[in-house]
């Protein structure tokens, strides 16, 4: 292949979302896919808090990992796939999956993190379901899934 690749095109038409943040947690890059995923457009979604996307109730938790990240400049998941619930800008729940990476400058030091994100609501949904016909299945085989016999 000859030629140069355009990068930002490349980030910009992958259909995963790409956000990018600086070590305090401040969104600096965010792609088209990511304004499908979560319908933050760019300009919303540039200069905000990740909070913007965290479930109040998983904030703590994430910060607190956030901050040992960038205090110690080594995450814990390397290219482990991390699934967890996300917010919609219309207040919805999402369910996510997302590999993260460390971005470092010149002299070493983390300079922002950046997450590649897929909404995985439906798949979640299905299997959820699943779940739950299977367990109801293994109810009426044990003889435990109908009403109770007077």
């Amino acid at each position: 292949m000859q030629g140069t690749v355009d990068y930002k095109q490349l980030v910009e038409v992958i259909g995963d979302g790409v956000v990018v943040c600086d070590p305090k947690g401040v969104i600096t890059y965010w792609n088209a896919a990511a304004t499908r995923i979560f319908g933050f457009s760019e300009q919303e979604a540039l200069g905000q808090s990740l909070d913007l996307i965290i479930p109040e109730r998983q904030r703590q938790r994430h910060w607190d990992g956030y901050d040992k990240t960038m205090a110690t400049g080594l995450t814990r998941y390397g290219n482990d796939v991390l699934r967890v619930p996300a917010l919609h800008k219309e207040g919805r729940p999402l369910s996510i999956a997302f590999t993260v990476a460390l971005l470092r400058d010149a002299a070493g030091q983390v300079a922002a993190i950046v997450a590649a994100v897929r909404d995985e609501s439906a798949r979640f949904a299905e299997d959820r379901n699943l779940r739950k016909r299977l367990t109801e299945l293994e109810m009426q085989v044990r003889g435990t899934g109908g009403p109770a016999q007077p």
